[in-house]
């Protein structure tokens, strides 16, 4: 088991700092929905999906 960490030490240490990378990326987009931010930046008057929009209140 040792022998086996030893050889694929830099792939266990890359997908650790990527699975964090990921874990923060989604906490941080969860955060700003439950807070209600939207990503598309709010000009819904220049928006192909405008109508499609379900919050219209922008922050």
């Amino acid at each position: 088991m040792i022998s086996w960490m030893a050889d694929n030490l830099g792939t266990i240490i890359v997908s650790v700092i990527l699975i964090v990378a990921v874990a923060a990326a989604l906490r941080v987009i969860i955060r700003n929905k439950k807070q209600g931010y939207m990503s598309c930046g709010g000009d819904c008057a220049h928006c192909m999906m405008q109508a499609g929009c379900r919050d219209k209140s922008v922050k």
